[in-house]
């Protein structure tokens, strides 16, 4: 666990106790700060309340009934009817909404900062063992450039984490030591939204893979959004490496506002369409993965890796779960789990990689159109939408294929299996987020891993 003295005697509220927000009250009571803990969800509270109390444990094993662990400094209290004049901040999960959370006036009245677990974890970063962080984020392809990089670097001998908005909570890992290779490196996938609770967050690398709409939700429009990925590079020491792929205009503009501010030297640009032989790398197929690979690349040189580490981390990569995902060959279907697309750009790439596509889409639409997917229509038997966006798909897309309506994962799987021929593709890649019927995407793939495996 990663702790600091620098929360030593100050208090703070903890909004939303997944597992970010679980592993910032255990980093910050281990560092000896008082913590006023909440979410919505009894079953967190309540696992918040047990874990902290193992030691409030009486002679005999009966567990003491209390909100507070053994010196009182852990109170489960919901901070928007708490006093928060005083605290040093308070602790919002990137999960929520704070453009309309109540949580935002009240914490700005009292004159407290809404601040993240990445931004304890940048606060902590002075008394750690000496370090680099590479900080990666995008609309697309950033979990795959994340695992990639902590792949190569690791592969390498290289003493790496990662964390962020992928794996496990930075904070809930031990701290990086440094070995024969080198400083270890934190690497941390960064959502727009951890971005926006982060403010001194000093990448010795970042990256931007790029910005297409999304979280729109979330932002007072697109520009908004775009700009909430630019701090990323605001943050950074003006001498550290900023890599960006250029191929849509709001990356390249971020590239241009870099370049003007005399960080030319610091920069690299990585422009689309560039060929390459991935022939070499399985789990790294299609232009896509080109651009992810480039990234990877560039982040790891800037590290210092040499280029044969590099190679041999790029042929050994396994891929990720949840992301163009091969199940394997059931009823003599080709099953791919892609629920990790949540939105039509990420979907798009999957389209294109295989043949005879039985797909299957929907959920909670981030987007009013399919338009980026359309160059992979042509490989579309037929689509079955599911979710809140059942409809609006089906009406999206009846011009340009046939479409069952069939609203759940699982009848879309049945229904597929009624229509597929030998050979064909059932391809789950939602293009949208899964927060109507699912916990998350991982919850979402692992639904449809277990339809699949329960076919034989």
């Amino acid at each position: 666990m990663i702790t600091s003295t620098t929360w030593s005697g100050k208090r703070y509220a903890v909004l939303g106790l997944a597992r970010s927000g679980q592993a910032s009250v255990a980093a910050l009571l281990a560092s000896g700060a008082r913590v006023v803990a909440w979410d919505n969800s009894e079953e967190r509270r309540e696992a918040t309340r047990s874990s902290r109390a193992q030691s409030r444990d009486g002679a005999h094993g009966q567990r003491v009934s209390t909100s507070l662990d053994t010196n009182g400094s852990l109170e489960l209290a919901d901070p928007l009817e708490t006093d928060l004049s005083g605290f040093a901040g308070v602790v919002v999960s990137p999960g929520v909404p704070i453009n309309r959370h109540p949580i935002a006036a009240h914490a700005a009245a009292a004159g407290v900062p809404l601040i993240g677990d990445i931004e304890l974890f940048a606060q902590a970063r002075a008394e750690l063992p000496a370090h680099k962080v590479v900080g990666i984020t995008g609309t697309n392809g950033k979990s795959t450039t994340t695992a990639l990089i902590h792949h190569i670097l690791d592969s390498a001998g290289i003493s790496a984490r990662m964390g962020g908005n992928i794996g496990l909570p930075i904070l809930g890992q031990e701290p990086l030591t440094p070995n024969d290779n080198g400083a270890g490196v934190y690497v941390l996938e960064l959502s727009s939204y951890q971005i926006d609770l982060t403010q001194s967050l000093d990448c010795d690398v970042a990256v931007l893979t790029n910005i297409t709409p999304d979280h729109l939700d979330r932002y007072a429009g697109f520009d908004a959004y775009a700009a909430s990925k630019a701090r990323l590079f605001a943050m950074q020491s003006p001498d550290h490496a900023a890599i960006i792929g250029i191929g849509d205009i709001p990356s390249a503009n971020i590239a241009r506002n870099l370049a003007k501010s005399g960080r030319s030297e610091a920069l690299t640009k990585i422009a689309p369409g560039v060929c390459m032989d991935q022939s070499r790398w399985p789990s790294l197929q299609g232009p896509h993965n080109a651009q992810n690979a480039l990234a990877a690349i560039a982040a790891c040189e800037a590290l210092g890796l040499s280029r044969d580490a590099i190679d041999a981390g790029l042929e050994s990569f396994p891929g990720l779960p949840h992301r163009m995902e091969r199940l394997g060959v059931h009823k003599g279907l080709l099953w791919v789990n892609d629920s990790k697309a949540t939105n039509p750009t990420s979907t798009a790439p999957a389209l294109q990689a295989f043949g005879r596509i039985h797909w299957i889409l929907g959920g909670q639409a981030k987007t009013d159109d399919l338009e980026a997917c359309r160059p992979g229509f042509g490989n579309v038997v037929q689509a079955y939408t599911i979710g809140e966006a059942a409809e609006l798909f089906e009406t999206l897309l009846r011009p340009e294929m046939p479409v069952a309506r069939v609203d759940t994962l699982d009848a879309a799987v049945h229904a597929a299996l009624t229509v597929a021929q030998p050979g064909d593709t059932v391809l789950l890649s939602p293009a949208c987020a899964s927060f109507d019927q699912f916990r998350d995407f991982e919850a979402r793939g692992d639904a449809f891993r277990a339809l699949v495996e329960g076919l034989e």
